[in-house]
């Protein structure tokens, strides 16, 4: 798994973060700005990712269903709303935009830890909700139904 832990981790969220890395090219230091902010948030998810492969141990399924419904009460707290905020505005460096998006997608990581880290079909619905995340303002009508939703499918 560790082969395929760092990139996988880049696939889903890098494409994620092409808005704010376009926003600081606009707003900075031109084109020049994007490598290394792209890079100092590909950074941070790496040494996340790094964390999680060395810590990670295949739950049975009542730890698998304990991380998946973690992962779901947290989609749901004030404090991913917090961090989700700092994940979808302008940031200065790819370091602190990396850490609030870790922030951010917490819940989401738990939910795919329980339900499979290697998972593709988990890892590309995984990736498609933080990306909706970071584009789209919180909004309780979606984002309740669809937390409960991830835990349903996962504890299904």
């Amino acid at each position: 798994m560790t082969a395929g832990w760092v990139p996988m981790m880049a696939a889903m969220m890098l494409p994620s973060a092409l808005p704010a890395v376009a926003r600081r090219v606009r707003d900075r230091d031109g084109v020049l700005a994007a490598p290394l902010f792209a890079g100092s948030y590909a950074g941070i998810w790496a040494l996340v990712g790094l964390a999680v492969y060395a810590l990670y141990q295949p739950p049975g399924d009542l730890v698998s269903g304990a991380l998946i419904v973690a992962g779901g009460a947290y989609e749901l707290s004030p404090v991913k709303l917090e961090y989700r905020r700092r994940c979808r505005e302008r940031a200065r460096s790819g370091i602190r935009f990396g850490m609030a998006c870790v922030g951010s997608s917490a819940g989401l990581m738990l939910i795919l830890a329980g339900a499979g880290l290697m998972s593709a079909a988990w890892m590309g619905a995984i990736a498609l909700v933080v990306l909706a995340q970071k584009l789209l303002a919180p909004n309780r009508l979606i984002d309740v139904p669809l937390a409960l939703a991830l835990v349903t499918l996962a504890l299904i």
